[in-house]
């Protein structure tokens, strides 16, 4: 059954083709003439039902394919008709009825429907088609931007967005393709009048030349004939183009069909059925008194079935708001919902809302989206959805931004002002507010507008608040990544790379690690910075190691050297080749420390060795950072790991790589060692 209907379309469509080539015998083209008058009117009668343009995406094709079969009938009807064959009775009972045995009433019936149909509704729906998709095409990126704030704002979910992307998208293709599709229309509409003409040219030279009839008498016979041919075709044309102007004059999704929306928008108020009853019976003393008196009653008792129909309506909504209210007071209180906890959320005071709200200007909620694109390229992560929030509880300029319902990092704005960091060489100060920066902890200055192109000239860094929120809550996201990656996140990934790489996903998981494991190396990888958008490196090291040891900390480690170049490339650039590196002595120290037991392995030193080796590291430190340097250590493969973990809770954003990490490439230069 389903190879059938796969099948019956082309099938069809080869049919119509052979149609405009092989003679159709008149008895099989009243049935194919039938056909086409009734799914005309079937497809007219699903647009009056249709809720909604995208309930009919098909209709385009519809078109094309009703347009090329009405083609071919016409093709096979005028090559009978030429002939000297009889067309079938469905031509000829056109013909003969609708002209009423007169030629000239029913070649002007003919052409008014046909102009009609060409002029009127033919033209109308083009022009309607032609806005539509040009205004639903130009609509797009503001949908898009809309869909993306309303995700950030928590208003939808992921499943939510991803369905109304779809209906987007759809319904711009089904406009755009409802463009071209009346333009077949229109064509069909011209070739049928062309057709009129050249059957009733030919009938008369044929009649009249091979078959020898007087020229009125072929003129009748074959005008009869070209006429019944031709509203056999114009009807299913009309009802085509009828449909084509439901479909594209349709605004807006109201879920209801045609019928619908006319009795309920049309004759649904009551005091307008009232004046127009008053105005029937006003004109029904100037002209048809009849007519218009039962117009006038009409009019009357629709508007007073209206105003009971409102009344009880109205004392029904009126008892079912009363009773919700009721039932939701006695039900039990929902708290599940309470439970749930958002990985990242912005919260900020009432003064903060106009960077937020785009009807005002703000542009907070399209930076929101720059972000989670930024830091997907950046890191590799999908970070999860920013949820954006006022808080009364908050000063009116203050901002609060919570990980995982705990506040991170807060910082205040002043919303008229602009903020100018010295980067370090403009020695001329400007007068301002003194602050500082919230991101990177900088002495910062809040000035004026009018401050803003003198600081820029001087060489100061200027930013406005949007700026310096969106720099702020980039950085905290970086510094938490390695707390917002999830299992599900890990899941993601993976499947991400699975539709590229399969054999490296099933080689690995579940055989050699679990998604736990995975994401504890990942988990360590963004603690320290390094981007893991590189997952097939990184498992396909996993997979390498994952044989040899479940220790996700020596998995990291394994997974660092195979992002070397990589990581050397990220932290080791610009010039900045100054590498403190460890005595080796200390990392003997450091390598006879390690304790091992069921827990793991961890590194016992005495305090007072620990805080000799935090001063040495110090004085290195700010050594390097005196010449404008960012300092990194260079440890040994062995060491580096515990060196780090020793030294995070006084550095925390130090960077320590090991020699295995290095760009052979790389010139590097010692600039200090650290010693116990």
């Amino acid at each position: 059954m389903a190879l059938l209907k796969d099948a019956s379309v082309p099938i069809l469509i080869i049919i119509v083709i052979l149609l405009f080539i092989i003679s159709v015998p008149a008895g099989v083209l009243d049935v194919m003439l039938s056909i086409n008058i009734m799914l005309s009117a079937i497809i007219l009668l699903n647009t009056i039902y249709a809720a909604d343009t995208l309930g009919l995406t098909i209709f385009p094709t519809l078109v094309v394919i009703t347009t090329v079969y009405r083609l071919s009938l016409n093709v096979s009807s005028t090559r009978l008709i030429l002939s000297g064959k009889s067309p079938g009775r469905v031509v000829e009972g056109f013909g003969e009825f609708v002209g009423g045995g007169n030629l000239v009433v029913g070649l002007v019936v003919f052409l008014i429907i046909t102009l009609a149909n060409f002029l009127v509704i033919t033209k109308g729906a083009e022009r309607i088609a032609e806005v539509a998709a040009r205004f639903t095409l130009d609509a797009m990126p503001g949908k898009q931007m809309a869909l993306d704030a309303d995700l950030n704002s928590g208003l939808i979910n992921e499943q939510d967005a991803k369905i109304r992307r779809q209906k987007i998208q759809r319904e711009a293709d089904f406009y755009g393709a409802m463009d071209g599709a009346s333009k077949f229309v229109k064509n069909d509409a011209i070739f049928g009048l062309i057709v009129t003409v050249v059957n009733i040219v030919g009938g008369i030279v044929l009649g009249a030349v091979f078959y020898g009839m007087p020229i009125m008498d072929a003129l009748t016979r074959y005008a009869i004939l070209t006429i019944g041919d031709g509203l056999v075709s114009q009807l299913p044309a009309l009802m085509i183009s009828i449909a084509t102007s439901f479909i594209v004059t349709r605004s807006g999704a109201s879920d209801v069909s045609m019928s619908q929306d006319l009795f309920s928008q049309v004759l649904g108020n009551p005091q307008v059925m009232y004046v127009g009853a008053g105005l029937s019976f006003v004109v029904s003393f100037v002209l048809a008194r009849g007519p218009f008196l039962l117009l006038s009653a009409l009019l009357v008792f629709l508007g007073y079935s209206l105003s009971k129909r409102k009344k009880k309506d109205s004392i029904a909504e009126e008892v079912e708001i009363e009773e919700s209210e009721v039932e939701e007071i006695r039900k039990p209180e929902n708290v599940v919902s309470l439970l749930q906890v958002e990985p990242i959320e912005l919260e900020f005071g009432y003064g903060v809302i106009p960077l937020a709200d785009a009807s005002q200007g703000g542009d907070l909620l399209d930076r929101v989206v720059m972000i989670r694109r930024q830091l997907a390229l950046e890191l590799g992560m999908i970070v999860p959805i920013i949820r954006l929030r006022d808080n009364i509880q908050l000063a009116p300029n203050e901002y609060v931004i919570k990980i995982k319902g705990v506040q991170a990092a807060q910082g205040e704005l002043m919303l008229d002002q602009y903020m100018a960091m010295n980067p370090g060489f403009v020695e001329e100060e400007i007068d301002g507010v003194q602050t500082v920066e919230p991101a990177f902890g900088m002495p910062a200055i809040w000035i004026s507008e009018n401050q803003r192109e003198r600081a820029e000239t001087l060489g100061y860094t200027v930013v406005d608040p949007p700026s310096v929120i969106a720099t702020h809550l980039t950085e905290v996201i970086k510094k938490y990544a390695h707390e917002l990656l999830s299992r599900q996140e890990v899941q993601t990934l993976v499947d991400n790379v699975r539709q590229t790489n399969p054999a490296i996903v099933d080689e690995l998981i579940p055989k050699l690690l679990g998604i736990g494991e995975i994401q504890k190396v990942l988990a360590n990888l963004l603690k320290e910075g390094v981007s893991i958008r590189d997952m097939v490196t990184v498992l396909e090291t996993l997979a390498d190691y994952g044989n040899v040891t479940h220790d996700t900390d020596m998995l990291t480690e394994y997974a660092r050297q195979a992002l070397g170049r990589a990581i050397s490339s990220h932290f080791i650039s610009d010039g900045n080749n100054s590498i403190i590196t460890l005595d080796p002595s200390l990392e003997q120290m450091i390598m006879d420390s390690i304790q091992r037991s069921e827990a793991g392995t961890f590194l016992s030193l005495e305090p007072s060795t620990t805080s000799s080796i935090i001063n040495s590291l110090t004085k290195q430190v700010q050594k390097i950072a005196q010449i404008g340097r960012t300092p990194v250590v260079l440890a040994s493969p062995v060491v580096r790991l515990y060196f780090k973990r020793l030294t995070e809770q006084v550095f925390p954003g130090l960077v320590v790589l090991s020699y295995n990490e290095l760009d052979p490439s790389l010139e590097i230069q010692a600039a200090g060692m650290v010693s116990a």
